[in-house]
Parts: C-alpha cells; structure tokens; sequence
C-alpha cells in the first residue's frame, strides 16, 4: 500500500458529504431554508474540482440565478484562517455557471473548499456554502498516486433510477478514495432521450428521472446544457465531486452517436431538416466548458479538450481528443492518411509531450480503444468509427497514425505508458505485442477498458491484430443493452505505490467487487 498519511479523507469530508447527500433535487427541495426564501441564491447542483496540479486547481457551481462566486479555502473543514477568491460573475450567457482557478496551493496537500454564492447587488446578500476537498498532486514520490477511471452516464435510454440508488457506481468508487477521476467520454448522451420507465427482460419497469430536456434529442444550447444538468440531478454524483476531482474528456455521445467534423445529417433523423453536425457541437463544446472545470477550455477561441497534466513524480496524465480532429468515418483501409482519429497537430503534441516526461508512469486516456473494432455502418458500407478495422494486416486508415505513435515511443525509450479508455461498454485488459502483430516496430504495452458508469451493456467488441492484443480478461454481458438494473456496470482503478514505483490496475464492477487485477514493474519494456 502506498504511503497515504495525509488527514484522513473519510473523516474529514463527514460534514461536506452530508451538506451534499442533504441537497434534495433541485426543484424539488420540499422545506427550503429561511435564507433560500428570502432570495438568496443557492447552489443546488453542488460542486465539483478538476484539473488539479500540485499547486493550482479549478473550482466549478451553479447558481440559480445571478450571482457572484466566492470561493474559501483552508487546511482544514473548519475553515479557519482561510484564503478568499474572488470568482467571476455567474449569470445567463454561462448558464448561470463559473470556475475560479485556484493558484498557489501546497503540494500534497488536503485542500478543504467552499462555494458561497452573493448577490450581485448586495455582497451581504449570501446564500449558504457549499463545501468540497480534493487532494493536491504531490511534489513527493512517497506518497503514491490512486485514481479511478470509467466512462458513459445515462446512455440508451437508462436514466436515474432512484429504486436502485440512482447512479450508485459513484459511491463505489468514492470509497477507494481516489486522488482523481478519469472520464473517458461521454459525459452525456445527447442524442439519447430517457423515458420515465422502460421494459426489463423479466417484465419488471426500469423507472428514471425525466425532464423536459432528456425528453428528446439534443438540439440547441439550452438543451445540451439541460443534458449535463440531468445528470447532477443524482445525489451520489454530486457526493462524489464534492470530494473527488475530475479529469474530463469528452466523445462522440455529447453530440451526436459516432459524429465527426463536417457530418452531415441525413432524413429521416429526429433532427430538422438543414442540421449541421459541426453546429450541433459546437453548441455541445460550449455547454461542455460549462459545466466542467477544464484548463484548456473557456470562452477564449482556441481552447482545446487535449491537454497533459502532471500528477507528481510518478503520473503523467496525457488526455486525448478523439474526436474533434478526426477524419470522417469509413471502411479506414485507406493507405495514408494524414488526419487519422487525432490530427496531425494533436499527434506532433502527444509526441513532444511523451518525450518531455519525466514520470515514472504515462496514462495516455484514450476516448477509443486501439484494437477493439467498433463499427459505424452507413447504407450498408462497413465504415468504422474506432482505430480499428478488422483487417489483421499491416497497418491502414487510421491505424496509420497509431503505429506511427508506438514507433515513435518504441525509438524515443519511452517507458511507462499505458492506455486507458471506456466506450465499448464493457470491460477489458488487453496486452499488445509485436510478436504477435503484423506492425512490428513497437515496444509491448497494455490497454484496459473500463464502463459504463450507468448506460446499456453491451457484448465484447471483436479484436483487431494489426497491434497484436491478446484479451487476457474480458467481462462483457451476451445480449446488447443490459440495463444498469442488470448490472455489468464497471470503473477501473489505478494504485501507484510511492515506494515501489509498482503500477497495479483493478477493473471493478459497480459495487467495487475486483474482477481482475494487474501488477506493472516501473522502468521496464513489455511487462
């Protein structure tokens, strides 16, 4: 185990955690406080933190009407001696939503936060805070590094279930006490409408939340924002980000199922006649920047999803965007290709980032597996919408870009990496090795796939053996869209020992039950 003498996190978060569990729906608050009577504003939707460094991290609400952001931070949950931030204004062109950058933090560190939401007109005007804590990356080898990571909430149709504890994964993984949380995309099903209640296989009603934006498919900015609303309806999930950071990426369900740039939408579709895939996300990207505390996104054009961030001596956290920079989908047996899945630019980015690093350990979040095919079929053209295809060969379409990455890692000695991604709604380890591949210019390496958090679950995908993956584990269900209710929901987790340097992953299901576990040497090729 590694060394983790901080202040312990159960204990401290006792108070938080129940001011956040005592949040009722937004809405739906039966007794609402004096203070909330009298106008004040509320933060009803929690708090959340992300992109956390050993020194800095962001600090993101909701307000239910205008307001001025305050945010206190302290070493400890009674706040005293606290630092103040003043944080920006919160009003209708952001939904009401705001992020306050937190500079100058120890390393290491238990950093205890709250939210106070003021009235713009009368500072003296304040609603009741909200509180949070997150641990700072440390500066240390010592003290290790634990995350978890997963992907895909409210998808096919599978909303809040309250009858089963809504979004309940969240609890389990709250309780490995995890330094950050790593979602491997979407987020939100934008295109995927939920009913108040759907057939079950043994006759019984899988009963969700419903509002009136998860009524339909997405379409304009508000109804995109009311998507990532849905979500922080769920009591577990605002529990965990009020003592968890995240590391957000997005995918393609933020938008629309399998989208690219430039898609266009044909008839016949829920959407209107005329509707363009690239104005749909972009309107996606802005609620996105909303309601996620992200570094490298914001109201400022050029703002990206891809970024790295570093999680002391031992991580490097390399987060990739799959999707914004793509090359439309097709049969991908092309030749060459110089767009791939990431863009040229995105690649050269990866590569410069790789070889600067200095961690024991590069996690490279990959919003879609190497090897695992993951089809796209349009009017009977077999287009693919993942890196793969199903053609064992050598490399071709979008394979291209992968293999030009892994021989790059291959002759820069790049140890330490390994992938993570979710989106094919089950989970997996695979080992890639060049014995085993056509493309032989690699150094061995390990992808585990973890998911969904709360959507449909869905049989193992095909594999690819262009990279050469052997599937050493695999827990996937036989039917196509077993609900959350049925159970094959599962998040991975990552334990970096401070002393050994050892890296070892535990794929869980949604209760926290391991499933498979694999212990990684620092410093060696192959594993």
């Amino acid at each position: 185990m590694s060394d983790r003498s901080l202040p312990g996190r159960r204990g401290v978060l006792r108070g938080s955690l129940a001011a956040s569990a005592a949040l009722a729906l937004p809405g739906q608050i039966a007794a609402a406080p004096a203070f909330a009577l009298s106008g004040r504003p509320r933060a009803d939707w929690g708090v959340q933190a992300g992109d956390v460094t050993a020194d800095s991290g962001l600090v993101w609400v909701r307000a239910d009407r205008p307001a001025r952001m305050i945010v206190e931070t302290a070493a400890t949950e009674s706040f005293r001696a606290p630092r103040r931030w003043r944080g920006p204004l919160l009003g209708a062109d952001t939904d009401f939503t705001g992020t306050t950058r937190l500079r100058g933090l120890p390393a290491g560190e238990q950093i205890h936060y709250r939210v106070t939401l003021a009235d713009p007109d009368d500072p003296r005007r304040t609603g009741e805070p909200v509180t949070g804590t997150f641990r700072t990356a440390p500066d240390q080898r010592r003290r290790g590094v634990r995350f978890v990571w997963s992907g895909d909430l409210a998808g096919q149709g599978w909303g809040i279930n309250e009858s089963i504890g809504g979004y309940r994964i969240f609890d389990a993984m709250a309780r490995t006490d995890p330094d950050f949380f790593l979602c491997s995309g979407d987020n939100i099903y934008a295109d995927g409408p939920v009913s108040a209640t759907a057939a079950l296989p043994d006759g019984s009603l899988y009963r969700s939340v419903t509002t009136e934006a998860k009524s339909h498919v997405a379409i304009t900015l508000d109804d995109y924002r009311g998507n990532f609303r849905y979500n922080l309806l769920d009591g577990a999930l605002r529990r965990f980000n009020a003592q968890v950071p995240g590391i957000i990426q997005w995918d393609d369900h933020e938008v629309r199922n399998n989208w690219y740039p430039g898609e266009a939408i044909g008839s016949g579709t829920p959407y209107p006649a005329g509707t363009r895939l690239d104005d749909l996300a972009c309107r996606s990207r802005r609620a996105f920047s909303e309601y996620f505390p992200i570094s490298t996104l914001g109201a400022r054009p050029g703002g990206r999803v891809y970024r790295a961030l570093r999680h002391g001596p031992l991580l490097d956290v390399f987060v990739l965007d799959m999707r914004s920079h793509r090359n439309a989908n097709s049969p991908d047996d092309q030749s060459t290709d110089p767009v791939g899945i990431l863009g040229r630019a995105q690649l050269e980015w990866l590569k410069r980032e790789l070889a600067a690093s200095r961690a024991v350990w590069k996690v490279i979040a990959n919003d879609m597996p190497l090897g695992l095919v993951v089809p796209d079929p349009v009017e009977g053209r077999p287009n693919f919408e993942a890196v793969a295809q199903g053609d064992p060969g050598a490399p071709l379409g979008r394979e291209l870009q992968i293999a030009e990455l892994l021989r790059f890692v291959k002759h820069r000695r790049i140890t330490g990496t390994v992938w993570l991604t979710a989106d094919v709604h089950h989970t997996s380890a695979q080992h890639y090795d060049p014995a085993r591949a056509a493309f032989k210019d690699f150094e061995p390496f390990w992808e585990f796939v973890s998911g969904p958090l709360n959507a449909g679950a869905f049989p193992a995908s095909e594999l690819d053996g262009t990279f050469g993956p052997d599937r050493v584990f695999v827990k996937a269900p036989t039917a196509s869209n077993v609900s959350p209710a049925e159970g094959y929901q599962f998040f991975g987790e990552v334990d970096i020992d401070g002393a050994s340097g050892e890296l070892t992953v535990r794929l869980r299901e949604y209760d926290g039950t391991v499933l498979f576990t694999r212990t990684l040497q620092p410093g060696r090729v192959g594993q």
